[in-house]
């Protein structure tokens, strides 16, 4: 029985996925009796399918009754595009700066109330920080992180305190309200944040954001090093590169 549900549960994948690759092959809004033709469907498993793609934002109804693709479909390739050029644009600059520093050098996103690791660039030393592509950290222990609460304001920093209750994952990490507010708001206003062996003991950062055409923070670029050689007059070189790839994506200084 449990087998049965399984394989009807993805044949309705099968068919919503149909219906949606139906509709895009039209340049407008498609009837119900083309797209139930267009896929061999019944009508009314087609309208029933295509009321639960509605429901989830990935089609949308005409008033005359006509079907298109949603706004979440375009917001969600939008994001896969952007996320796309970031890597690709950004990996020389990182690359650069590596090379530059002797360093690894990080390239982060925001989802949600924690950064993931999307590229790197990493330092060929026997001893180095390396960050696997696809990993998460909470935002409040890293640089780049901080610099995100601080660019959503006093609200945002209050908000993300109390859905996540600032846990420690070291002696260093920024657990009291008051402490990891000013940081984020300070640190904001400098345009870089430091990561203090907050997130790892003897693990230091340098982070910087990025930004994008629009304005709005596209990621975050960072420097990961053994604590004992992270040395500030980086600074100056992180924000540099982080400047040049958001020139990259469109950003006016």
């Amino acid at each position: 029985m449990k087998g049965d549900e399984n394989g009807s549960a993805i044949q309705v994948i099968d068919r919503a996925v149909a219906l949606l690759d139906a509709i895009a092959r039209y340049p407008d809004p498609v009837r119900l009796k083309i797209l139930s033709a267009e896929t061999g469907l019944h009508t009314s498993t087609t309208h029933r399918i295509l009321h639960s793609l509605i429901d989830n934002g990935l089609v949308e109804r005409e008033p005359n009754g006509y079907y298109r693709l949603g706004v979440r479909l375009l917001q969600m390739s939008v994001r896969l595009h952007t996320n796309i050029d970031l890597r690709s644009i950004a990996l020389p600059y990182m690359e650069k700066l590596r090379d530059q520093l002797g360093e690894s050098v990080n390239l982060t996103i925001r989802e949600g109330d924690v950064l993931i690791y999307i590229e790197k660039a990493v330092s060929n030393k026997m001893m180095h920080v390396q960050q696997v592509v696809g990993s998460r950290a909470p935002l409040h222990v890293t640089a780049v992180g901080k610099l995100m609460l601080g660019a959503g304001g006093t609200e945002e920093i209050k908000s993300y305190i109390k859905r996540t209750n600032l846990p420690a994952y070291t002696r260093n990490t920024l657990s009291k309200p008051d402490a990891l507010e000013s940081e984020c708001k300070n640190a904001f206003k400098l345009g870089y944040a430091l990561d203090n062996e907050e997130a790892e003991i003897d693990v230091g950062c340098i982070g910087v954001l990025i930004y994008d055409s629009s304005g709005s923070v596209a990621g975050g670029l960072s420097v990961s090093a053994p604590i004992e050689r992270r040395r500030l007059e980086w600074i100056e070189d992180v924000i540099k590169t982080g400047k040049e790839i958001s020139a990259q994506l469109g950003f006016a200084y």
